[in-house]
């Protein structure tokens, strides 16, 4: 009888005691029991790390590591150069796994011979616990299956699959030379384009797996300066498909322009700071991609929608258009 395959579980763990019980709970109660859970405790100063601890002498999968605060990349590295399973879960301290998310995603994997299996979300509020839906009865018919350039494609033009580490499983040799960057926001957009140029095939599931806990206080529940990391790196994926990868780089600069809309209207919303340097960034953006972008039939209608009112002016764009404008988990 062949043994079950090793899941890494990595948890990054940063001053979230009110949570960690419930991510960890979560975790250890999987049905599938094959499990290395990699918990790593970036230099909380809160009561997070001794749950750590306590939890670590609970159940014997679960290793921590304690480390200077570091910011969720380096805390992901972590695990990363410590992990020996053979496939690998990425679960937000805060969030939730479905009980049946890793023997759900595993199964799709060996199903479909994937490198990548992305399941679905619910939403969990801050100070709730997640509801989840009865996905099981969709069963393998609702697979959806992507090529590399397949999925490529549907990340940078946002139609069917995102760049969030989180609600899917990952084969664990693709992460060979590849670490996220530390220090930067929207990390898994960054890592997102090499991992898929080691895919063969990721297939996308109807499943729930996972809960997305919604909270105020999150690295993205408020706008900072430092969003604008985005702009660095779909900037830099825009030059780097111009030069060498050029099938994508319609869909790269549709993404930027995605970029430049959102941090463009989330600032403009933010009164406690001074932005206009970062504004204008945005809208000379605007600018230079919206007459090449409004001809490419593959992208998504909300840019079409933003596109067609920047013509209208930035004035009209911010006041009218970012009213009620709410970013995407």
């Amino acid at each position: 009888m062949t043994s079950q395959p090793l899941i890494s579980v990595i948890v990054p763990v940063y001053n979230v005691e009110q949570y960690l019980d419930q991510c960890l709970e979560s975790i250890v109660s999987q049905t599938y029991p094959r499990l290395e859970i990699l918990v790593v405790d970036d230099g909380s100063t809160d009561g997070s790390g001794d749950m750590c601890d306590r939890w670590a002498e609970r159940d014997s999968r679960i290793s921590v590591t304690h480390q200077p605060n570091g910011g969720l990349s380096a805390a992901r590295n972590t695990a990363l150069d410590k992990m020996s399973g053979e496939h690998v879960i990425m679960v937000d301290s805060d969030d939730v796994l479905h009980p049946d998310a890793a023997a759900c995603l595993l199964s799709a994997m060996e199903r479909h011979q994937a490198d990548i299996v992305v399941g679905d979300h619910v939403i969990v509020g801050e100070k709730a616990t997640p509801q989840w839906p009865d996905t099981a009865a969709a069963g393998p018919d609702g697979d959806r299956a992507y090529s590399q350039s397949e999925a490529l494609l549907a990340i940078f033009y946002q139609q069917g699959l995102t760049h969030s580490a989180w609600a899917r499983i990952y084969r664990a040799s693709l992460f060979d030379g590849i670490r996220y960057p530390v220090g930067q926001l929207y990390e898994d957009l960054a890592v997102i384009y090499p991992l898929l140029k080691k895919c063969d095939k990721v297939v996308k599931i109807p499943q729930v797996v996972y809960g997305y806990r919604q909270r105020e206080s999150s690295i993205l529940g408020h706008f900072s300066p430092k969003r604008a990391d985005i702009l660095n790196i779909c900037e830099g994926l825009e030059r780097h498909t111009l030069l060498e990868d050029n099938q994508y780089h319609s869909a790269v600069r549709s993404r930027l322009l995605s970029a430049y809309f959102n941090i463009l209207l989330l600032s403009n919303q933010d009164k406690s700071g001074d932005h206009k340097q970062l504004q204008d960034r945005c809208w000379k953006g605007i600018k230079r991609l919206r007459g090449k972008c409004i001809l490419d039939s593959d992208m998504r209608m909300k840019n079409r929608l933003g596109v067609i009112a920047s013509y209208l002016g930035r004035s009209f764009l911010c006041s009218v258009v970012g009213r009620n404008y709410q970013p995407q988990p």
